[in-house]
């Protein structure tokens, strides 16, 4: 991929801010003296308990849960309570992430749980899923999922289902339209989506874009627009340490 190294001064966070001012990104405006901001260009909407029942799905007869996001424990456990169902203690758990799994104790006693994760990748997770091949699995997800999870776990022949819990709806970003950044980060498809559906007419010209995950990378290539920057990598596993990989080569 060719490269366009353009100093960077403002950088526009495509999620909400961190609830910490102690956070990667706050230490990478600091050090590098950005203008950093955060505006979720997507919002979450949470499927009404009535209309979950409509898809058959019983709670009860799962025995494991796959979570890639925080999101996806969100809505769970809000259905769980409008459909008054207690989780029962012997649930397993599979997180994509350390980071999502610790998330968990927000709604579950943690230590007193059956919790598994993986470092990053789908990989991790197949791993750990060989481990318990006879668990009934349900995936909680979004209407726009397009997660490798369940389709590797299907091709592997276990019992998974998906459960849309939630949808991905775009968020109002008119506000935004005379506002100019240096480099736009994305982390879902959805967000380039919600880029196009707010600015039809938007030309790149030298913003830089930054992505994270293969399904993203893709949407930005597939919109036409130059990726920038790519997350992760082996040199750069999260979206900071990509960013800031980019800004060492562009603000010299």
């Amino acid at each position: 991929m060719t490269e366009r190294k353009i100093k960077v001064k403002s950088i526009l966070i495509t999620q909400p801010k961190p609830e910490s001012d102690k956070n990667p990104y706050t230490e990478l405006a600091k050090k590098y003296n950005l203008k950093l901001d955060f505006r979720p260009f997507i919002h979450v909407e949470g499927v009404p308990a009535k209309e979950f029942r409509k898809g058959k799905i019983n709670l009860p007869d799962y025995t494991a849960i796959i979570f890639t996001s925080r999101h996806g424990i969100d809505q769970y456990f809000r259905l769980c309570e409008e459909m008054r169902f207690e989780v029962p203690a012997e649930m397993k758990y599979f997180c994509n992430t350390e980071s999502t799994a610790l998330y968990l104790q927000k709604y579950i006693q943690y230590r007193k749980r059956k919790i598994f994760f993986g470092k990053q990748t789908t990989a991790d997770l197949m791993e750990q899923f060989k481990k318990h091949q006879s668990e009934k699995y349900l995936f909680p997800c979004s209407d726009v999922s397009k997660e490798e999870v369940p389709i590797k776990m299907r091709d592997a022949g276990y019992d998974i289902t998906e459960a849309v819990m939630y949808r991905t709806v775009c968020s109002d970003l008119s506000d935004l339209a005379e506002v100019k950044y240096d480099m736009i980060a994305f982390f879902s498809p959805s967000g380039i989506k919600s880029l196009y559906q707010n600015f039809p007419d938007f030309v790149q010209n030298n913003t830089r874009i930054a992505a994270f995950g293969s399904t993203t990378h893709k949407a930005v290539l597939d919109a036409g627009l130059f990726l920038d920057v790519q997350a992760p990598t082996p040199q750069s596993p999260s979206m900071t340490m990509a960013i800031e990989e980019y800004i060492k080569s562009a603000n010299k």
